[in-house]
């Protein structure tokens, strides 16, 4: 399923499932957002996603303006998955450029949409503390804080 949406006048915007070959653009977008470490191998997380859940990793790319020639261009991605308890989020970004005008909204949009189809009762994500526009994004969308500690063991090494 597709959706165009048009942000604030700006040229429209359309949510897609990802393709193999958004990998690049999608990491580029990511670095720009900040949410790489290097502790965390995006185009492995990539992989992971696309061979557990594709269906719940969603792109939004911006229509090419008038008679331009360039392709559709990347400007948003959400990664999602559903473990049978909850439903979780995680590579939430969105270019620069276009912050401001609802295509984060649209994305969580559509993977909660997406979520809830399957049976999920509960959303979920984590955002690194010191990120106070991330937390106030998602509390604008009806997203709380919980009282919990988030603990992590590494099983996989992709700094190696």
């Amino acid at each position: 399923m597709t959706t165009t949406r048009e942000p604030h006048g700006t040229q429209p915007i359309r949510l897609r499932e990802f393709r193999a070959s958004d990998v690049e653009a999608a990491v580029a977008l990511w670095e720009t957002c900040g949410l790489t470490r290097p502790w965390n191998d995006p185009r492995a997380d990539i992989a992971r996603s696309l061979g557990a859940q594709p269906e719940l990793f969603l792109v939004a790319e911006r229509e090419p303006a008038g008679d331009a020639r360039d392709g559709a261009a990347l400007v948003g991605t959400v990664m999602a998955g559903f473990d049978g308890h909850r439903g979780w989020m995680y590579y939430l970004a969105t270019a620069p450029e276009v912050r401001g005008a609802g295509v984060g909204r649209a994305l969580v949009s559509e993977v909660e949409r997406r979520l809830a189809a399957i049976g999920c009762p509960k959303a979920q994500l984590m955002v690194r503390s010191e990120n106070s526009a991330a937390v106030g994004f998602y509390t604008a969308l009806g997203y709380e804080t919980n009282d919990v500690l988030v603990l992590g063991k590494r099983l996989i090494d992709d700094a190696t």
